[in-house]
């Protein structure tokens, strides 16, 4: 529906065109009532004919005026219109017949949409073709940092001292543009507007922050494309005045709605000299325009705002940093806090375990408890990818494996159980390549289900090394739905040692990209498998850590040994 925007007092107030007409003025009857001795008792109408709206002054004392146009009979108004009663401003807008924008020429880089991002108190548009009447009366050349310090550095120096009081310590980064341009006014008095423009990743220019000197203008804003393109392609201030002032176009109704006197624009640029986004101040006054010394002094300011803006944004992005520094520090907690708190102290066996993630969570899952009858069961899992998202399938799995193995002492029956929940939540690429195993620790019979892992390691009393298991290795979890998962067994003689590990132990990398392998845990097992599952593991992961070198884990590296003991 079709409104009216009351434009007073900093806000702006809608009041919507119901049943087709308002009625504005001073009277109480008035469809929009305004409190002011300039506006008439009823000022003038606005009210719908022939598929628009049309705007009437109804013999009001001070006159109605459209666009800075007094009405002199109905007149049909369009988006964006700007009416003036007296001292009061309100603005047309019908969203169903909404202005056309002049598209905006291919690698220009500025928004043709510019205006969405300013408050809703002020219009912003941007001048382009004919439209776009700007005349570069000066340049700074190419700016760098505070420019030119060996010219008026007083003037600069007090100017940088005065907007660096003003921005200091703060992090709000929406509440620093405003702040900018309070400074901009203070140091530019006869400064009458002022635009904060950034650059987006596309390239595109958005005003984050906008401000008038005097709240009871007319507070449309309308910037050269040229001007703001020439600032960010060669990284130039630019000080420029319109063609008012122009004999030749004096009678153009668009080039006398722009109203721009005199203005400057500058790059305001991050430390390395990138440009973060765009300054524009301008002067109604035409007594007081810009001078070139005006452009020394605003690049001067500029690169302290965008020093200090920079800095800010760096400190909330390291609040942010150590917030998640912290929260991750607790998922890290919680999620050991899934693991095993120790491991089942068992006449004749012996049970080893270590968990190392790459990052803060990891994906790499292991459990071991003592179920009744004299037998202990043990999983191992390693999730597909690292991290955050690792962890969370990490989790999952922890949980239904300990819900499954509550109730069901068959291996086979176990894990089927725990792929098909794993398959009725799957997230697409997470499965999880699993052991799960239950050892008879009278008799020393492990059953065994191997869905996608690498082999066991045993060692034998002798000193030679199997991989048991590795005929009946299955898909991993969350794959396939009713997988049939082959159940291996094999008798655990005293003095025989075995290994579970993730592919971070195999695959560790040395500064040279060198592997591990496979072969040299082998020989390890063959060393030091007499020495029991805790000698054992330590020795790997010692060994592990020395052919890295330093070098940082690019897996998490999990480990579970148990020996039955000679």
């Amino acid at each position: 529906m079709a409104k009216l925007l009351l434009l007073q007092g900093g806000e702006a107030t809608p009041y919507e065109i119901a049943g087709g007409e308002v009625v504005l003025g001073r009277h109480p009857e008035c469809s929009i009532q305004i409190n002011s001795n300039m506006v008439s008792r009823k000022h003038a109408r606005v009210f719908s004919h022939d598929d628009g709206f049309v705007i009437e002054d109804l013999g009001s004392g001070n006159g109605t005026f459209l666009n800075g146009k007094k009405l002199e009979a109905a007149t049909k108004i369009k988006d964006g219109d700007r009416i003036k009663l007296g001292p009061i401003l309100l603005r047309f807008e019908d969203p169903d017949n909404p202005a056309s924008r002049p598209a905006l020429a291919p690698g220009s880089g500025v928004s043709g949409a510019g205006n969405q991002a300013a408050t809703a108190t002020f219009n912003l548009e941007f001048a382009s073709g004919d439209d776009d009447v700007a005349t570069v009366m000066g340049t700074s050349g190419r700016v760098e940092g505070f420019g030119a310090l060996e010219v008026q550095p007083e003037a600069k120096l007090k100017a940088v001292l005065e907007i660096s009081r003003a921005l200091a310590g703060s992090t709000d980064l929406d509440g620093l543009l405003p702040k900018i341009l309070d400074t901009l006014f203070n140091i530019f008095p006869h400064a009458d507007r002022g635009v904060v423009l950034f650059k987006e990743d596309d390239g595109k220019l958005i005003p984050r922050a906008i401000k008038h000197r005097r709240s009871d203008e007319d507070e449309s804003v309308k910037l050269s494309r040229t001007v703001l393109n020439t600032v960010l392609e060669q990284k130039t201030g630019i000080l420029s005045a319109d063609a008012t002032n122009d004999s030749r176009f004096e009678a153009s109704e668009s080039i006398s709605a722009l109203t721009i006197r005199s203005m400057m624009a500058v790059p305001m640029l991050s430390v390395a000299g990138d440009v973060l986004g765009v300054i524009h101040i301008d002067t109604q006054n035409a007594f007081n325009q810009f001078k070139k010394d005006d452009l020394d002094l605003l690049i001067a300011v500029a690169g302290q705002a965008g020093l200090s803006y920079e800095t800010a944004r760096l400190m909330v992005t390291a609040l942010e940093k150590q917030k998640q520094d912290r929260e991750m520090q607790i998922a890290a907690n919680v999620q050991l806090a899934l693991l095993p708190e120790s491991l089942p102290k068992v006449d004749g066996y012996q049970f080893y375990a270590s968990y190392d993630s790459a990052q803060a969570v990891g994906g790499d899952y292991y459990d071991c408890m003592q179920l009744e009858g004299d037998r202990v069961f043990f999983a191992f899992g390693d999730v597909a990818g690292k991290g955050v998202p690792a962890s969370l399938v990490m989790s999952r799995i922890s949980s239904v494996v300990q819900n499954v193995m509550a109730f069901v002492t068959d291996v086979g029956v176990a894990v089927g159980r725990i792929n098909n929940q794993m398959c009725a939540k799957a997230v697409e690429g997470r499965f999880v390549t699993f052991v799960l195993g239950v050892i008879h620790t009278q008799t020393g019979e492990m059953s065994l289900v191997n869905a996608g892992h690498m082999p066991i390691m045993i060692r034998k009393a002798d000193g030679t090394v199997e991989e048991f298991g590795a005929e009946a290795v299955g898909i991993p979890l969350g794959v396939m739905e009713d997988y049939p998962f082959d159940v291996v067994t094999r008798q655990i003689a005293p003095g025989e040692t075995c290994l579970i590990y993730t592919d971070g132990v195999s695959e560790a990398m040395n500064h040279n990209s060198d592997l591990y392998g496979i072969e040299r845990i082998r020989e390890l097992m063959h060393a030091h498998g007499h020495e029991g599952a805790e000698e054992l593991g330590r020795t790997i992961l010692q060994d592990v850590r020395r052919h890295a070198n330093g070098r940082p884990q690019n897996d998490d590296i999990t480990l579970m040994v148990f020996s039955r003991l000679g």
